[in-house]
């Protein structure tokens, strides 16, 4: 094995609370303000998050603690990570910085969006009732071309903002002021729409299970929204986790971060699906709840321009904590590997990432017609080979190589800092990475192909 790289001069985070909550922030995206409510009212509500939580323990935990173990031994981007410990493995790295590229171009036109929604919201154009003049209304602006391209700009360089002031000045710094806002907001917003006339059915289809309504899909679906709410499998665990002292308390790391993000899911879910059902609306309505039926909700609802208006700032705050963390994967990259300093790397990277965005951006109006996959643009495409290829097969060669090729009880060395800390779970962990984790992630792989 070579030797373990011993940058003195590599930054690190100020405070292991300034770590939990940019690596929280990391896994509190958009996923979990749309995505979790809406698979919850698709599969079961409450019955899906039971599941959810099961399989939070049994693959999330897991897979967290290996990507931050293995980023804290080396002390290098994911490329350099899996290299340093089996040179012929670097690949495997390389497979995460790409996903992470790959998605924030996407992204970041997703967070322009929400940014003129923002606008919107603040104007009071969105004061409208009525769920197809909404829905109008988001078709106009994705299948426009100046404006989302010029919102998918100001989100770019605000997320470069941000990584440009480095770990501490930049990220750490964002996340205290992110996270803690993020959640403020979405307790308000929580306890709001729980106290709406009508909110209770909504509250009892979240929170208590049909058992009848677990199935396979439910429990699929389960597993592949903890997998992809974690941020797991492209590389942001393993570039955060090479950022901390020696000193820092990994398992308990991996173990909170995983509640908070379940935490704000479960916030999330609070704050949608009550308002849904009090109003009348369909608690499956996809990605349409941000910005069709969610802005049809407020304008029913007393003091809804207000609360409009706190709810885009939330989901803006949790976009940029997500981009901020898939723009350092590629600049820790560029930085560790072609030895480009970080004003350079990130400049450099941010302005590529929003050239590749315009297409995707574009794929929504005059290019919708340029399909780069059968029935895919290339927004559709980009998702595609992150969400459903690289990500998946990421997470699978993480556990196959911590669990069997570097050893479980190397790891397990690295955790407790070279064993002065007690990990009572060690051994569940083990078992879990080497054998449960790989057969959960070939599942969800294969499914999501077909």
């Amino acid at each position: 094995m070579a030797n373990i790289n011993q940058n003195q001069d590599r930054e690190q985070w100020g405070s292991k609370i300034g770590f939990i909550l940019a690596a929280s922030g990391s896994a509190v995206g958009l996923g979990n303000l749309w995505k979790f409510p809406y698979m919850a009212g698709k599969n079961g509500g409450g019955a899906f998050v039971l599941v959810y939580f099961i399989i939070l323990f049994l693959v999330g935990f897991t897979l967290m603690l290996a990507e931050i173990v293995l980023g804290r031994h080396t002390q290098l981007n994911a490329i350099g990570a899996y290299r340093t410990i089996r040179k012929n493995f670097a690949w495997v790295g390389g497979l995460g910085v790409l996903a992470g590229f790959l998605i924030l171009s996407f992204y970041s036109v997703v967070g322009g969006w929400v940014l003129n929604y923002l606008v919107k919201s603040l104007s009071g154009a969105l004061n409208i009732m009525d769920a197809e003049v909404l829905g109008n209304m988001f078709g106009e602006l994705i299948s426009g071309t100046t404006i989302p391209i010029f919102y998918h700009g100001l989100f770019m360089l605000a997320t470069l903002l941000i990584v440009l002031g480095g770990i501490g000045g930049g990220i750490e710094k964002s996340s205290k002021i992110l996270m803690p806002g993020l959640f403020i907001m979405i307790i308000i917003l929580a306890i709001r729409s729980m106290t709406l006339a009508g909110a209770t059915e909504g509250i009892k289809y979240l929170l208590i299970p049909d058992f009848s309504k677990i199935t396979i899909g439910v429990i699929l679906d389960a597993l592949g929204q903890v997998f992809f709410s974690l941020s797991l499998g492209m590389g942001c665990m393993i570039t955060y986790g090479s950022y901390l002292s020696k000193d820092t308390n990994i398992p308990q790391s991996a173990t909170i971060i995983p509640l908070i993000d379940t935490g704000v899911a479960l916030l999330a879910g609070l704050a949608v699906l009550p308002a849904v059902f009090a109003f009348g609306f369909e608690p499956s309505a996809g990605p349409g709840l941000i910005f069709i039926t969610f802005p049809a909700v407020f304008a029913q609802m007393p003091l809804g321009s207000f609360f409009a208006v706190m709810f885009f700032v939330l989901v803006l705050f949790a976009a940029l904590s997500s981009s901020i963390s898939l723009l350092e994967v590629c600049v820790a990259y560029a930085v560790d590997e072609w030895k480009f300093n970080r004003k350079s790397a990130t400049i450099g990277l941010g302005l590529i990432l929003f050239l590749i965005g315009i297409p995707c951006s574009l794929s929504f109006g005059p290019w919708a017609d340029i399909h780069i996959l059968p029935g895919k643009g290339f927004f559709d495409t980009f998702d595609f080979v992150a969400s459903n290829i690289l990500l998946p097969l990421g997470g699978l060669l993480l556990c196959i190589f911590v669990g069997w090729i570097w050893g479980t009880d190397k790891a397990i060395k690295e955790a407790t800092n070279g064993g002065k800390l007690e990990f009572k779970l060690a051994g569940v962990w083990s078992f879990l990475l080497k054998y449960v984790g790989p057969v959960a992630i070939a599942i969800v792989f294969i499914r999501s192909l077909i």
